[in-house]
């Protein structure tokens, strides 16, 4: 028997056709209603959907295939659509706006403004609701990751420190202001990668791949870039760091190891000017 998990992706059969669009197996739940727009061409009754279901404005169970910006248990950074008496309303990419109860408010949310927010199902109410008290609902265990590990980061806020971001959905981390070489900004998503796990569980991310695969890694994009612009590059070991870093996002150590690379590879030469491609 189908189970419907309210707030996530489903794969149902079209059970028939109507003027308004299609109903498809819900098994305990009932027919569930996918309205024509968002009907698929060619689509008939047998056919399976992938659709996310949630609550239409009557607070019934409707289907969609748009994408929403997050599903049930997921952290996401969404802009306030509108607020009355009761809470704020959070654009998720759906017709019917995302509710954040006031009581799920750290300070009250301005319309236009954008929060980081977990989406959650309230039990009592049995409502799709956003908390922007984010810290309640990270993971509790030790964080299971080593050094050098590849995770994905929502940014989170930025601090004196640097930047909090959520890690892989489930932990808090911290990447430090010193290894940040980009523009980042609250409502980012991006690759990191684990610097280390304290004691403590604090998780601490770089934005770079460590060591020698960040060599690795910016030495083909220094490669590139050379390619891409007639085979010379003015910067060079005098150079100052902040010059580095605005062209190139890394620091004037990686840079200067990418260099090094190039150079005992031989596809470079070193000149007082700067750095040329060796042409065979």
């Amino acid at each position: 028997m189908t189970r419907i998990k309210l707030g996530d992706n489903n794969r149902l059969t079209v059970v028939r056709r109507v003027d308004f669009g299609l109903y498809l197996d819900g098994g305990d739940e009932g027919e569930i209603l996918l309205p024509a727009k968002y009907v698929p061409k060619g689509c008939l009754p047998g056919d399976e959907l992938d659709v996310f279901i949630y609550l239409d404005q009557e607070e019934r169970l409707v289907a969609t295939t748009e994408k929403p910006l997050a599903r049930v248990e997921e952290f996401a950074f969404l802009e306030v659509s509108w607020v009355n008496e009761y809470g704020a309303f959070l654009d998720w990419g759906l017709m019917k706006d995302l509710f954040c109860p006031f009581r799920e408010q750290k300070q009250r949310m301005e319309m236009g403004r954008r929060y980081a927010v977990y989406v959650f199902l309230d039990e009592e109410s049995y409502r799709l609701v956003a908390s922007a008290k984010v810290e309640r609902f990270f993971l509790q265990d030790f964080p299971p990751y080593r050094t050098g590990d590849e995770v994905d980061l929502l940014v989170w806020q930025q601090t004196d420190l640097g930047f909090k971001v959520i890690v892989d959905n489930a932990y808090p981390g911290l990447v430090y202001q010193n290894q940040v070489f980009k523009e980042v900004h609250p409502g980012d998503r991006m690759q990191g990668f684990i610097l280390g796990v304290r004691e403590d569980g604090k998780i601490d991310v770089s934005l770079q791949p460590l060591g020698r695969q960040q060599t690795v890694d910016f030495a083909k994009v220094l490669y590139d870039d050379l390619q891409a612009h007639g085979g010379f590059c003015a910067l060079g070991d005098k150079s100052d760091a902040e010059e580095i870093k605005r062209r190139f996002h890394v620091s004037k150590k990686v840079y200067k190891k990418a260099v090094g690379d190039l150079y005992r590879r031989r596809l470079i030469e070193i000149t007082p000017e700067g750095i040329r491609l060796v042409h065979s």
